[in-house]
């Protein structure tokens, strides 16, 4: 199974923790009791590291689709003799509805198969290998399901089927008429808590109708996009919402790790952490397709996790565990093969203390974005947010690893520098709010400094566009950014000629868009990156050109899967999704696009006019 197609998978998630789930009805990435926690079936990555499948025998057509205004799956199997509807979801707490989705999300897998027709035959096979494949735990018979214990994990199987053991693996085959269901549910304890409880059909049943009616309620309460596209961009926006981690507010940048960027290849990264960036332009995302009345819980959570780090002179950290963690040391797990033998598989992540200038900009851009719902701002989230920006303007001439997390030599990456401009330009927007009136002649100082800076040293006579450094004649994806928050129009013959060079000479076949080709200190191709086509989408929109951005637009939607999920990149020759799924980026690329079409498409703007976001 770690060579299925990373498209024929399915996302589950109960704003805590998350699963993968194959066409086939098999679980093969779940990880309890956090994104990052350890993995309980990894599958996905190794075939000895675990799975739970609920098959049915003998089918010739699959379908599947997510459940209107939900994360709950539904598939449905086709076999000779009849047909049969399987229901996945993660639990949400009991009557948890709108704003608390997720609060106390009791860490279970719901699992739902009915008869619909005729008779089916269903194998169900169930392997936990609890951390990362490591342990082979103990299974043994209890009444209504099995208990399995290993290492400083408890799992509780309810099954209203007699399950078989054999080792470490339980299996049964039983067989359901019209109208028959069976329902399973698994729960994760740590190993010195309480049992887990063993649920009755009944208790299964209300459990995934209470899940279906909670993620709905949030649906009605957050989401009010009514434009082009509006199904994809309503299933994005509860896409990154799965991808938040309740307690905190903090958002990881994907539920998965070492899914990799090419095929046997070395960039495999550990995604389950919560990137500054990644989270602030979710939050802006949301702002369009789902409108976060919550995001005051991230800003609070990151003043917090951040605490006096800018203030004692250190960088502001890129990223962090979903708990507030710092230190995300990288260290690979050796006993797994990888995704199509892709190694090696990792945990952490080693890009957590580099140097990222940009991560200023977008924290000030989210806030600014998002100003209504922090028009109460506490004490230390103000102070941690005018040190954002003092930072930014300290710090904006140093040479960083940039957006795209170089692995060589530090440069002076154009967008690090064009969103440090941005905190400073949000900075003075912000100055009532932020308290930080005194600052506002400074900032104001250096933010035209930096703007000079770019003008003079950002544009490349040679490449005939702005480029990724200064200096530097190489095209990068991320210098799409600058008529998108408003440096210069996209009307400027600099700009445009900078869009056109990326579309002429930055893109594949497909018309899809690499981040850059220069060398970055790392072995190996990678695919085209479907974030950077979404920027190039929105740029040309920007620009007047909105045919041909919808074009681009159209390009890229057509590589999400039959449920609508996006992985970070695609393969120039084969077209199959790469990289780790589904990713933020993508769905936050998706969103921001079809906004900009649909604003410059029914409401032609001046040449130059920006476009302004909807309000909730």
């Amino acid at each position: 199974m770690s060579h299925m197609p990373i498209a024929e998978y399915a996302l589950l998630s109960d704003c805590r923790s998350a699963a993968l789930v194959s066409r086939a009805g098999s679980v093969d990435w779940l990880c309890f009791p956090r994104f990052d926690g350890p993995s309980v079936f990894a599958r996905l990555l190794d075939e000895q590291a675990g799975h739970w499948s609920i098959h049915v025998v003998d089918v010739t057509e699959v379908s599947r689709r997510y459940l209107e205004g939900t994360m709950a799956l539904e598939t449905t199997f086709h076999p000779p003799m009849g047909s049969a509807v399987l229901v996945d979801a993660m639990a949400m707490g009991r009557n948890e509805r709108g704003h608390e989705l997720g609060v106390d999300s009791p860490g279970i897998v719901l699992r739902s198969v009915s008869c619909q027709s005729g008779t089916v035959e269903i194998e169900l096979e169930y392997a936990p290998r609890l951390e990362y494949g490591l342990i082979f735990p103990r299974l043994r018979p209890i009444q209504g399901g099995i208990l399995a214990r290993g290492g400083a994990d408890v799992l509780g199987l309810s099954s209203p089927i007699e399950l078989h053991i054999e080792g470490s693996i339980a299996r049964a085959r039983f067989t359901l008429q019209a109208g028959e269901q069976a329902s399973f549910a698994l729960q994760h304890r740590a190993s010195w808590d309480k049992a887990p409880q063993v649920y009755s059909q009944a208790m299964i049943t209300d459990y995934l109708h209470d899940t279906i009616v909670g993620w709905r309620t949030w649906s009605e309460l957050h989401q009010r996009y009514a434009g082009p596209w509006r199904d994809l961009v309503h299933h994005s926006g509860r896409v990154l919402q799965a991808l938040m981690f309740r307690p905190t507010g903090a958002i990881v940048a994907a539920p998965t790790t070492s899914l990799p960027e090419s095929i046997g290849g070395e960039r495999n990264w550990d995604y389950r952490y919560t990137w500054i960036r990644d989270a602030s332009l979710t939050l802006e995302a949301l702002w369009v397709s789902a409108c976060p009345d919550e995001a005051h819980w991230f800003f609070s959570w990151m003043a917090g996790a951040v605490a006096t780090q800018i203030r004692h002179g250190a960088d502001l950290q890129i990223m962090f565990g979903v708990g507030g963690e710092h230190d995300l040391s990288e260290r690979s797990l050796t006993h797994l093969a990888g995704w199509r033998a892709s190694r090696p598989v990792r945990i952490g992540n080693g890009a957590w203390d580099q140097r990222q200038l940009d991560v200023y900009g977008e924290l000030l851009g989210a806030a600014r974005r998002l100003r209504d719902q922090l028009s109460e701002l506490d004490g230390d989230t103000r102070t941690f947010l005018v040190e954002v920006a003092d930072a930014a303007a300290a710090r904006w001439r140093e040479r960083d690893q940039g957006i795209w997390e170089v692995r060589g030599d530090p440069q002076d990456f154009l967008y690090s520098k064009l969103m440090c401009w941005v905190a400073l330009d949000c900075g003075v927007e912000l100055a009532d709010l932020l308290h930080a009136h005194d600052r506002v002649d400074v900032w104001t100082e250096t933010r035209e400094q930096i703007r000079d800076a770019i003008l003079t040293r950002g544009w490349s006579e040679q490449a005939g566009a702005f480029t990724q450094a200064f200096g530097s004649d190489e095209l990068d994806a991320s210098v799409l950014m600058m008529p998108v928050v408003g440096f210069l129009p996209a009307t400027d013959t600099r700009v445009r000629a900078t869009i056109d060079a990326i579309a002429e000479r930055l893109t594949d076949a497909h018309g899809l868009v690499y981040r850059y080709r220069a060398s970055d200190g790392l072995a190996g191709e990678e695919g085209t990156f479907l974030l950077c086509t979404f920027w190039l989408a929105q740029a040309q929109a920007l620009a007047g050109e909105v045919e041909r951005a919808r074009t681009t637009f159209e390009q890229a939607i057509a590589y999400a899967n039959d449920v609508g999920l996006l992985a970070e990149e695609v393969d120039p020759a084969s077209g199959e999704l790469l990289g780790n799924f589904p990713q933020a980026f993508s769905h936050i690329g998706l969103v921001n696009a079809a906004w900009v079409i649909s604003q410059a498409g029914e409401q032609p703007q001046e040449l130059g006019e920006s476009i302004e976001l909807p309000h909730c």
